[in-house]
């Protein structure tokens, strides 16, 4: 490692071009599991709630207790991911993940089930940023938007499948079924991981900064809560106000942020900050955060008006949201390919339109909207979030130097979850005020909560409108300088050549 604050970039092995297809396949498809995993737990809360005797709110932190933990955890694995192999942070997460999910197929009681919830999330947030991170090592500048295509395919599709496989299984048998059905195929890809992934880079040894780890996790962790709390209809109820919690996290955060940018002048961050200082990732971060902001509050939204205000079951809205997120995903691959021909601007500025037309079109259903009406905007928001998706992560991590990846991954998705339970708090607190306000006026129950429903997608036109704004900053940028590295791997008798092969 050189002298000074900045870490030395991470040899490169030299790998046959199959070989990477098969490293990026791996961590593609272990990834894919464990976030169909995020969402899986939508369509079984009634169910919990009736065989654990707990409230809605209690139930709610099956999925809320996920996100926590993927703030809480994320910001750490830029630190982490430079310090152990590749197989170590593979098997790791893997070993959280499967550890999670057994035991809450045989949770006997609701704290257990809870428990097994964030174990799972700790390996999750580690699976992502090494995906991210492993891509931008092995794949060149110019093919990156092609491998990163398939990648979005794998993060939207996930998630979108979660609430339609739960509502299948949960037809089958029991809720156990959401947790055995996953643990044999997170098994077979945990050990096909283990015996044929190969360790990219060194892993660099360094100290870390105890102090960080508790601002960032309590700082990130209390944020995410406060926010996911401010529009619950419990927040009330609540000992300590989820105002008070967000504002107690954000300052918490600010001091994580102040220590980062006073290690970087004496020794290493535990998240190093020096990624904002390239204009290319801090305008793809920006777009980022108002994209998931916006996506997250119809994520939230939709279900609620079909099951609640048209009437659908869970399975029927499950299934409904299905072609929506395989549009999103299958588009991924092409909307890489015309990156790489294109650019960023090209594609994200009509996608971002797209997408705030959609949210603008949603806040004038009623209860006498068709479903496939529904159906078909759903699924045109869907294409405008591929054309912005893609090109913002990729534009967004290519301007870093390899040794920022795993923290340009960590930054990135640390403001996701951020980002997530805002735009989920904002929604949620809108649709409930306009709801109670159309309610006091004389509505009934359904009208009422269509007229907040509404209210809640204008807020999402609005904050795509701003991604409408952010994007037309956005441009392609040029590969980084680093002429010292390929001398260095010269001198070890290796090339980058050999490593940087396309991924299918």
């Amino acid at each position: 490692m050189t002298e000074g604050t900045m870490l030395a970039p991470p040899a490169t092995p030299v790998l046959p071009a199959a070989r990477v297809t098969a490293v990026l396949r791996i961590l593609v498809l272990s990834t894919f599991v464990v976030l169909l995993n995020e969402t899986i737990m939508v369509n079984a809360i009634p169910r919990l709630m009736r065989e654990f005797e707990v409230t809605a709110a209690a139930a709610g932190w099956l999925s809320t207790s996920f996100m926590l933990t993927m703030a809480v955890v994320i910001p750490v694995t830029g630190w982490f991911l430079q310090r152990v192999t590749t197989r170590t942070a593979f098997g790791l997460a893997m070993t959280l993940f499967l550890a999670g999910t057994a035991l809450a197929a045989a949770a006997p009681v609701f704290p257990v089930l809870l428990a097994a919830r964030v174990i799972q999330a700790g390996g999750t947030a580690v699976m992502m940023p090494l995906l991210m991170t492993t891509l931008m090592t092995l794949v060149p500048p110019h093919d990156r938007g092609r491998v990163m295509g398939n990648i979005t395919l794998v993060i939207s599709v996930a998630p979108a499948l979660g609430p339609a496989a739960s509502g299948v299984l949960l037809q089958l048998g029991t809720w156990r079924l959401l947790f055995l059905a996953v643990l044999p195929i997170a098994g077979a890809m945990a050990l096909f991981g283990r015996r044929h992934l190969v360790n990219i880079g060194e892993p660099q040894a360094g100290p870390i900064d105890w102090p960080s780890v508790p601002l960032a996790a309590v700082g990130f962790g209390a944020l995410v809560y406060g926010l996911s709390g401010l529009g619950a209809e419990t927040s009330a109820q609540v000992p300590v106000p989820p105002v008070a919690t967000t504002l107690a996290g954000g300052v918490l955060v600010g001091l994580f942020v102040w220590r980062q940018l006073a290690l970087q002048r004496s020794s290493t961050p535990l998240l190093d900050l020096r990624t904002l200082t390239y204009r290319h990732f801090s305008v793809a971060l920006g777009l980022m955060c108002l994209s998931f902001m916006a996506l997250m509050g119809g994520f939230i939204l939709l279900p609620i008006y079909l099951q609640e205000v048209a009437g659908l079951t869970s399975l029927q809205t499950g299934l409904l949201l299905i072609p929506g997120g395989l549009t999103m995903g299958l588009l991924g691959p092409q909307v890489g390919k015309l990156y790489d021909r294109l650019g960023a601007p090209r594609l994200v500025v009509p996608g971002a339109a797209l997408t705030a037309v959609c949210l603008a079109l949603f806040a004038l259903m009623d209860e006498q909207t068709s479903p496939w009406l529904v159906l078909a905007l759903h699924v045109a928001l869907s294409v405008g979030m591929a054309f912005v998706f893609t090109p913002v992560f990729t534009s967004g991590l290519s301007v870093l130097p390899p040794h920022l990846y795993p923290h340009g991954s960590a930054i990135l998705g640390s403001l996701q979850q951020v980002a997530a339970a805002a735009g989920t708090a904002l929604v949620i607190s809108v649709m409930s005020g306009h709801a109670a306000t159309a309610a006091a006026d004389g509505a009934d129950a359904t009208g009422a909560l269509a007229t907040g429903i509404r209210w809640g997608f204008g807020v999402g036109a609005v904050i795509g409108g701003l991604t409408v704004l952010v994007a037309l900053l956005v441009r392609t940028p040029p590969a980084p300088q680093q002429p010292a590295e390929p001398k260095d791997q010269d001198e070890d008798g290796t090339t980058d050549k050999a490593a940087q092969a396309p991924a299918h």
